[in-house]
């Protein structure tokens, strides 16, 4: 991994155009390929990024870009959508490199990692007749917990928690829109599921066009909960 501190312009060009203007930002280019800019603000949110396969160009600024000040331009191509995400760096200000290597993985606790597993047994719980493509699916801000497939072909993007709140579906918000870019998944709609949905979480996430599911770990588990029932 290398980390690099520079006062620096983004712009991103494709399905959609985005500027950052010039400011110090951290970019963190992973061995994955993959690119992502931040502030020293907004939590763990990038400001920009580009998922991979990737790849990343060093480029010599024009006259026009010297002119202002750029010293160095990191052009970064996504290999199968052909958006672009342009870096003018006009000071750095660190640079270096890191060998992390292999991540164990997430290691979450014991009810939540459960309600994953049990989950993916039982997708009918989400739907009918969806399919589970796959546990942990990877992605460069990190794994979605199922990801699923409808009979038309759309994929579903589940979010798992014991307590669902705000930061949950801000989660989910960042995965379906890294999941939309991929022409093989698209469309890709999302499932927020938890035992307990906070009211603000769910007003957010329905506001966000994501549904909300509430879990019974006892009848998932096929035991009683213990809670009064008609039948």
């Amino acid at each position: 991994m290398r980390l690099v501190i520079a006062r620096c312009s983004v712009d991103y060009s494709g399905r959609l155009s985005a500027h950052l203007p010039p400011a110090t930002r951290l970019l963190v280019y992973k061995s994955d390929g993959s690119l992502l800019v931040h502030s020293d603000g907004g939590s763990y949110k990038p400001l920009n990024w580009m998922s991979p396969p990737c790849t990343v160009t060093l480029e010599q600024p024009d006259e026009d870009a010297a002119a202002v000040g750029v010293v160095e331009r990191w052009r970064v191509q996504h290999a199968k959508t052909g958006d672009a995400l342009v870096v003018n760096i006009f000071e750095v200000l660190h640079d270096s490199s890191h060998e992390l290597g292999i991540d164990p993985g997430l290691q979450k606790d014991g009810v939540e990692a459960d309600l994953q597993r049990l989950l993916a047994e039982q997708v009918q719980l989400v739907g009918e007749e969806l399919t589970l493509v796959r546990r942990e699916f990877p992605t460069a801000i990190g794994p979605v917990d199922l990801l699923l497939r409808d009979p038309a072909g759309g994929t579903i993007a589940v979010e798992v928690k014991r307590r669902g709140d705000i930061d949950g579906v801000e989660q989910l918000t960042r995965y379906l829109e890294l999941l939309g870019r991929d022409p093989h998944l698209a469309p890709v709609t999302g499932v927020f599921a938890a035992q307990e949905i906070k009211p603000q979480a769910r007003v957010l996430a329905v506001d966000r066009g994501i549904r909300c599911l509430t879990l019974d770990y006892d009848d998932m588990k096929g035991t009683e909960s213990g809670a009064p029932r008609l039948f």
